[in-house]
């Protein structure tokens, strides 16, 4: 049974949050794949259709990823969300492996310290923002700020109480504030791909149940895991809000169906594909005398 990266990638746009309009994420399936048959499939079977995918995937990413450190024109920001075991290092690992390390750069983000609530909430992401030609992952990002805080108002970064989560319009403030930041750093260059990896409560708990079930997986739990579970719908509401505020046309929210692992991770590298290519990038024209150089050495080397 073949489904290859075209075949999934014209379904990308059914995955888009249409800007300005409510989200409901139950009106999207988690477990959606291209053909129904599939769901049926056995684990080892999904292994094997995720390594004939994504093979395909690694090598074109593998080419754009190096086109676009060539022509040095844009930069690429890929966002990953979700809840807890959605498959965000899983996506990072299978999807990106292919790729020349020195082009890329992982940045996740833990619970903020002293110093980063000393400043505004953006603050620590601006640092590490990826630089023309480089392709930056964030694993979880800014919008933990209006996702985990929107659910734990305490874990808010230090502001006046006037200007603070209780404050008229303060998440209203907050999501365009989210928007301005992405605009500004889309209209310098760089591609904005965030992806919700959507993953049902009855596949969280059995995610859960396997690293409770494998020693070798204990160490990928912690008690906060089933904390957080008891804000499920919480949280669905938090990012139904988000989704709906901040997928914009210029940095649009894919929400990934993710319950079957090689489901996300095929919509995701076929999404990173389809931006590159779409840039229609080229390597860099070379001068008579910069061509001329380059015969000349290769003429010296071939003397030696």
């Amino acid at each position: 049974m073949e489904v290859n990266g075209p075949t999934v990638r014209k379904y990308l746009k059914q995955f888009i949050a249409e800007p300005k309009k409510k989200v409901r994420l139950k009106n999207n399936d988690a477990a959606w794949v291209p053909r129904e048959e599939l769901k049926a499939g056995s684990d080892e079977a999904a292994k094997d259709l995720l390594r004939d995918l994504l093979e395909k995937d690694r090598r074109e990413l593998t080419d754009a990823q190096e086109l676009l450190a060539a022509s040095r024109e844009y930069s690429i920001l890929i966002v990953l969300q979700g809840m807890d075991t959605a498959g965000k290092d899983g996506t990072i690992r299978h999807v990106m492996s292919g790729i020349n390390p020195q082009g890329c750069a992982v940045h996740s983000f833990k619970v903020p310290g002293a110093e980063e609530h000393a400043h505004d909430f953006l603050w620590r992401y601006e640092k590490v923002l990826p630089e023309r030609g480089m392709i930056g992952i964030f694993n979880r990002s800014y919008y933990e700020d209006v996702l985990v805080v929107h659910v734990h108002p305490d874990r808010m970064e230090e502001l006046p109480t006037a200007i603070g989560p209780g404050a008229d319009g303060f998440w209203e403030g907050r999501y365009k504030d989210i928007n301005a930041f992405e605009k500004h750093l889309a209209r310098n260059g760089t591609v904005i791909l965030k992806f919700f990896l959507h993953i049902s409560r009855d596949e969280q708990k059995c995610r859960l149940l396997d690293r409770l079930s494998h020693k070798e997986k204990y160490w990928k739990f912690s008690v906060t895991d089933i904390a957080e579970r008891q804000y499920w719908d919480e949280y669905m509401d938090a990012y139904e809000e988000m989704l709906a505020a901040t997928s914009t046309t210029y940095a649009p929210w894919f929400i990934v169906p993710a319950d079957h692992k090689w489901m996300a991770r095929t919509v995701v590298a076929e999404a990173i594909i389809s931006a590159i290519e779409g840039l229609h990038l080229s390597y860099p024209a070379l001068s008579d005398d910069q061509l001329r150089h380059l015969q000349e050495a290769k003429e010296t080397l071939e003397k030696e």
